[in-house]
């Protein structure tokens, strides 16, 4: 436990009124501010890094834009140019041929720059080398289907690759590769091959050639025997539809790793990142070739890395020095490293090559809020628990006190003075809210009773029963009162994966966030009735992408409806029970709208909830990680 010093302005509660569709959000944590990126050397998650061998290009991808190096940094120098963005210092996204909306990828031959504009569904392509920040793209595809088969299109592409002769896309969502045997020049140009790996492909993301030789990285891979993710190898580039991969490889050090992103050597050597940094001095024969050379460090206790990858990470050759991705900056080596200590000498975007900057701006990951109406406290399932002793009222805010917990909570529910962390197989109870850094009254670990705990997605309290959520176990538990080691389950309830709970006093709400039936993704149970054959009602008033979690309070319900980037709010639960329309939503200027994005009235991604009776808080997930604060007016 930690504390900041953190002064900040506070919100005098007392709100009236009501929440209306398509309102602004009043203060944002998690983040400098609304549409602002901190400026030039204040990355947000960065991934798809890329070089001619003269420029360095990196995808900012959280802040919306491309940050371009004229020439190779060699110390934590700025950019020179920004794409996507007028200024150095904005981050709002857009559809326009000069914004980006969540870019995963770039690649460039030095002449032509093309950009994957992930959320936008479109590839961006710049014809001659961009020499002015927030110059326009000159061409746009998008949506545009291979002539030989019109199921494949773009579709939330990642991975992108060009030589200026060939491109080469990764379409995730239809489980494709795109590839132009010649360069386009028309608008919505459509691709001349597909490969689908004849059904093996899963998730494509990160895109590794040489012109030669096709690696794509596949984060759900449909591979017999493979349980974690890997790589697609092509020993030689693929010249028809649908031509299979020469060999599938799994991660060398971990098989459950992720999958691997790299570049080739002038001297063509192959560098791939994954669990850690390999080098392979040819082109590897097969699947079981082992790289020539592995880069870590140990160190006492276990393994150590210099580097961390991000989903999406990439790797960058640029006047001899290699670029990483890694930890929310740019790591470089001044020469490509051999030994497997090998430090990086230096870093762009952070003071070193130690410092996360998304630590020391207190950028949090998967943010779950719960506020009294008095106090925040933010848990994120990286191990951390944010503490701010008064409510904010400022966007930037810092915690006054952050936690290092050793659990990794997924739920918690804050009720009257009692405050509950759940996650895995652990569960945390402070007996009276933690404002100034006290350590929980009561830990549960594997077992309460005669109920094992396994993957533990969701909690709630009320005056009446203690609930847990179990996901692997498909129940929910529910003890009378706050239970002790040895206290047994009052009733057990089965259940398609639950994850978080909620309760009212009056209903118990369970979102079910990948139950098979989408119709019955959120759950209604009368507190009254319960018993281990309880059977729910369902919200089927509205169709619903991927909820992960409903919020019954005051006689009210709120849903965040993760996948359409919005939360519904019922004026009634009982209006919600009975199938009715949703009355207001958040983050989207109507039931239509289901994109993801940032914005002072817009969301990404949201995923957890609090109503302290004058604020609504609500936590993105995943692709965001913003904490946003909404009044009623």
């Amino acid at each position: 436990m930690r504390t900041t010093n953190s002064t900040y302005r506070i919100a005098s509660g007392g709100t009236s009124g009501w929440f209306h569709t398509g309102q602004n959000a009043d203060i944002m944590l998690s983040g400098i501010d609304f549409n602002n990126a901190g400026g030039p050397l204040l990355f947000n998650r960065p991934t798809g890094i890329a070089s001619d061998g003269t420029h360095l290009l990196l995808a900012d991808t959280w802040n919306n834009r491309i940050l371009i190096w004229n020439s190779p940094p060699t110390s934590n120098v700025p950019p020179d140019l920004v794409l996507g963005q007028e200024s150095f210092y904005t981050n709002n996204p857009g559809t326009g041929p000069n914004q980006l909306n969540w870019p995963m990828g770039v690649s460039t031959d030095g002449q032509h720059v093309v950009v994957a504009d992930t959320n936008n569904d479109r590839i961006l392509i710049w014809n001659t080398f961009p020499t002015r920040s927030g110059q326009p793209a000159d061409l746009v595809i998008q949506g545009q289907p291979v002539s030989s088969d019109p199921k494949i299109r773009i579709d939330w592409p990642w991975g992108i690759w060009t030589d200026g002769k060939k491109l080469v896309v990764s379409s995730t969502s239809t489980a494709s590769v795109l590839i132009w045997n010649t360069f386009p020049t028309q608008n919505n140009q459509p691709a001349d091959i597909f490969l689908t790996g004849q059904g093996m492909i899963g998730t494509p993301r990160n895109i590794t050639s040489d012109g030669t030789h096709l690696i794509v990285g596949d984060h759900n891979p449909n591979v017999a025997g493979v349980s974690g993710q890997g790589n697609f190898f092509w020993s030689s580039f693929p010249e028809g539809n649908d031509q299979l991969p020469t060999f599938f490889m799994s991660d060398p050090t971990d098989a459950r790793g992720a999958w691997m992103r790299g570049v080739f050597t002038p001297d063509d050597k192959l560098v791939l990142l994954g669990v850690k940094l390999y080098v392979w001095n040819s082109f590897p024969r097969d699947k079981t070739q082992a790289p020539d050379s592995t880069i870590g460090r140990s160190a006492p206790g276990g393994t150590e890395y210099w580097f961390k990858p991000a989903e999406g990470a990439g790797v960058a050759l640029a006047g001899g020095r290699l670029y990483l991705t890694s930890e929310n900056k740019i790591i470089c080596y001044n020469s490509l490293p051999t030994r497997s200590d090998a430090k990086p000498d230096f870093a762009v975007g952070g003071p070193d090559i130690n410092t996360n900057t998304l630590d020391t701006y207190y950028f949090i990951t998967n943010p779950n809020p719960v506020s009294d109406g008095k106090s925040l406290f933010v848990s994120s399932d990286s191990g951390k628990l944010y503490v701010w002793k008064a409510l904010p009222d400022q966007s930037g805010a810092k915690p006054d006190i952050v936690y290092d917990l050793p659990y990794q909570p997924w739920a918690s529910v804050l009720f009257k003075n009692t405050y509950v962390l759940a996650g895995k197989d652990a569960v945390l109870v402070w007996n009276s809210l933690p404002r100034n850094g006290e350590m929980p009254d009561v830990r549960f670990e594997r077992k309460i009773g005669n109920a094992t705990l396994q993957d533990l997605k969701g909690v709630a309290l009320d005056d009446r029963y203690f609930y847990l959520a179990d996901r692997d176990a498909n129940k929910i538990y529910v003890w009378e009162g706050m239970p002790k080691n040895t206290t047994n389950p009052k009733f057990t309830i089965s259940i398609k994966v639950p994850t978080r709970l909620s309760s009212d006093g009056t209903y118990l709400v369970a979102a079910s966030t990948e139950d098979p039936n989408s119709n019955e993704r959120i759950k209604f149970y009368r507190i009254d009735q319960l018993s281990s054959s309880a059977q729910p009602t369902f919200l089927t008033g509205v169709r619903l992408n991927l909820p992960e979690s409903a919020l019954a309070v005051n006689g009210r319900l709120f849903v965040a409806d993760t996948g359409f980037n919005r939360v519904l709010v019922w004026d009634s639960i009982e209006d919600a029970v009975a199938g009715k329309a949703p009355n207001v939503v958040l983050g989207e200027e109507g039931l239509d709208n289901t994109v993801p994005e940032i914005g002072v009235n817009k969301l990404f991604m949201p995923s957890t909830m609090s109503y302290d009776g004058s604020y609504l808080w609500v936590g993105e997930f995943k692709f965001s990680g913003r904490v946003l604060r909404f009044s009623p007016s």
